[in-house]
């Protein structure tokens, strides 16, 4: 029931991320406009290089450690205090190499630096080490109250385009203030580290090994925008970077469950129950493709009228680019349960970093072609096909391990009851205006449609929900 619990807090905080930057996205975008939201996405792409290099993938290696480690006090505060010092340390030199940065870039100097507290903030980041002992209460609950005041600051103080600066100033300082929160709870878990044996630079090398699929996995964004933003405009950039919130913020209920399962599934690879693992590995994969496949069609069916109402008429292409990416919730769905949850707890780092690396490298060379043919189109297309490419070699990879077919039983199913669901929302959003009631309108009946159909058709899945209701009721 811990999974179930940490899964519950973990989805509680994505919808309330769900819900916050769509309330200060349709705000900003109307008080800064296309412009000026695309610079932000602009530079805020180009100061997550730093970030992402400083932090030397420690977010995955350091969650896996300490669940591989919770077990033992001592061993824990040692690993703790290593690894952190480490990316310490790491993330003090991409703040010098930012600054340096910024002493020779021409434009948005202003903005550069207000974006540069987001690097201060992932210095103190310790969120990997609380997951490492699955208590995501503590990262849920202080996140959520960072959240909503950075929401009450942007409504109090962004009121003109030109306050660009102080919008990227709010969202920076938040991530901070979240950060330097979760360290007074630190105190329950570790105590100092025996000095005289700290070996800091042991954990370098796992840590970069993990840190080449991060690189990879943010060109599908970051790169992106970067290349739009030099090939065609900022408002590209924008335009890119809003279908990407959208699509990614509803993603994030269903990766969530990778946050929970990764530290779980370390923790029982690493008794030895290999059993669990994969019995993990197929409840896993057949619940994210429940969830993510009415998503995807739901998202796509409401995205054109969506977009302009939501972000205003100048931001109509964002609907087209919805819709294409969409797919990719599906794509990512699964990589998330095949290489978070399995590939990495049972330490299979090289065909994971390898996976997330050819996604990469299909979007590089995938990317100035299309481009050049069809602007924001074409890198949305891109990172749809590199998303592909990191789910299809992933299920090669485990192909001898697990039972594939088993994987996609009940997929037929959910395919079914989301396009029927497609047709009727899909239908509504061409015959009815747009607005706050009829969004709410469009999901409810999408949700019910689909969850007629769930019953009637009878996956596995729900076996699954009333084998763990009928454990909660016996407890």
């Amino acid at each position: 029931m811990k999974v179930i619990k940490n899964y519950l807090w973990n989805v509680m905080y994505q919808l309330l991320v769900i819900v916050i930057p769509l309330i200060t996205v349709h705000y900003v975008t109307r008080v800064l406009g296309a412009t000026g939201y695309g610079i932000n996405s602009f530079t805020n792409a180009n100061t997550q290089y730093f970030v992402l290099f400083g932090s030397i993938g420690v977010s995955l290696y350091g969650n896996r450690q300490i669940a591989y480690h919770r077990d033992d006090r001592k061993k824990t505060s040692q690993t703790f205090w290593e690894i952190y010092i480490m990316r310490a340390c790491t993330l003090g030199l991409a703040m010098i190499a930012f600054y340096i940065f910024m002493l020779f870039t021409g434009q948005y100097k202003a903005d550069y630096f207000m974006q540069s507290f987001l690097i201060w903030a992932a210095a103190f980041d310790i969120s990997w080490f609380f997951m490492g002992f699955e208590n995501f209460q503590v990262t849920v609950v202080r996140n959520m109250l960072v959240k909503i005041l950075s929401l009450v600051l942007i409504f109090m103080f962004v009121k003109t385009r030109g306050d660009l600066p102080t919008y990227i100033l709010i969202l920076s300082l938040s991530q901070l203030a979240g950060n330097l929160t979760l360290w007074p709870y630190l105190r329950h878990y570790v105590d100092m580290p025996d000095w005289h044996h700290l070996n800091i630079w042991q954990h370098l090398r796992p840590s970069l090994v993990l840190f080449v699929p991060q690189i990879a996995t943010s060109l599908y964004l970051s790169l992106n925008k970067t290349m739009l933003g030099s090939m065609v405009s900022v408002a590209s950039a924008g335009f890119y970077d809003n279908s990407d919130k959208i699509i990614k913020m509803v993603l994030a209920v269903v990766t969530a469950t990778g946050t929970v399962m990764l530290p779980h599934v370390a923790n029982a690879f690493a008794h030895g129950d290999k059993k669990s693992v994969h019995r993990y590995l197929y409840m896993s994969f057949d619940f994210v493709s429940f969830l993510s496949v009415p998503l995807m069609f739901g998202i796509a069916a409401i995205a054109t009228a969506f977009a302009p109402w939501f972000f205003t008429k100048s931001f109509a292409e964002v609907g087209k680019l919805m819709m294409i990416e969409s797919i990719v919730m599906l794509m990512i769905a699964w990589s998330n349960v095949l290489g978070v949850q399995y590939l990495l707890p049972t330490n299979r780092n090289k065909p994971y970093t390898f996976s997330v690396t050819l996604g990469a490298i299909v979007n590089v060379v995938l990317n100035v072609p299309l481009i050049m043919i069809w602007k924001t189109n074409g890198a949305m297309w891109s990172t749809v096909l590199s998303e592909v490419a990191v789910t299809g070699y992933q299920l090669w990879v485990v192909r001898h391990d697990i039972d594939i077919p088993r994987l996609f039983t009940n997929l037929w199913k959910y395919l079914v009851a989301g396009a029927v669901m497609f047709v009727v929302v899909y239908w509504m959003n061409l015959h009815f205006t747009m607005g706050y009631v009829m969004l709410v309108v469009e999901a409810t009946v999408g949700a019910v449609i689909y969850a007629v159909l769930i019953l009637i058709l009878k996956p596995t899945v729900l076996q699954t929900a009333k084998m763990f209701l009928d454990r909660r009721r016996n407890k």
